[in-house]
């Protein structure tokens, strides 16, 4: 019970910590998108899903094994994660977004390698960020020649 507390308050943390600002995403929201992105709207709820799945897989991780390693691998990740948008509107750089997206996504693999041998489910939890995170990785690219 304590574990899962404990993930819980990290992950909230993390996430308010790296917000970005009003101003900041207002001008992120103002960027211009590829004319095929027509499910923008879902991205809130595909985030949810896949913050679930984070908490899950770590819980999952930590029963597996208490290895504070690992934690390190998710709290790596979540940062990764959630500095993504807070990077892009603190730096005005859609380049910075497409870098940490792709180093989040190698982040994932490792960590989805680290945690298959003691927990297969924790591992399996991180294929919704893995699969996702080429597509939002590929938007930010394609956003950076509409936004010079």
């Amino acid at each position: 019970m304590l574990a899962a507390l404990l993930i819980l308050l990290v992950m909230v943390a993390v996430v308010a910590l790296l917000n970005p600002g009003r101003d900041g995403f207002a001008w992120f929201n103002r960027l211009r998108r590829p004319a095929w992105l027509t499910f923008e709207r879902l991205i809130p709820v595909i985030w949810i899903l896949i913050y679930a799945c984070f908490y899950a897989s770590a819980l999952l991780a930590w029963n597996a094994g208490s290895r504070w390693d690992r934690m390190a691998g998710y709290l790596l990740l979540l940062v990764l994660v959630q500095s993504y948008t807070w990077l892009i509107c603190r730096t005005r750089s859609l380049r910075s977004g497409t870098l940490v997206g792709l180093a989040g996504w190698i982040v994932g693999v490792a960590l989805a390698i680290a945690v298959a041998a003691p927990s297969p489910l924790a591992a399996l939890l991180l294929i919704p960020y893995l699969l996702w995170s080429p597509v939002g990785t590929f938007v930010t690219w394609r956003m950076e020649g509409l936004n010079r």
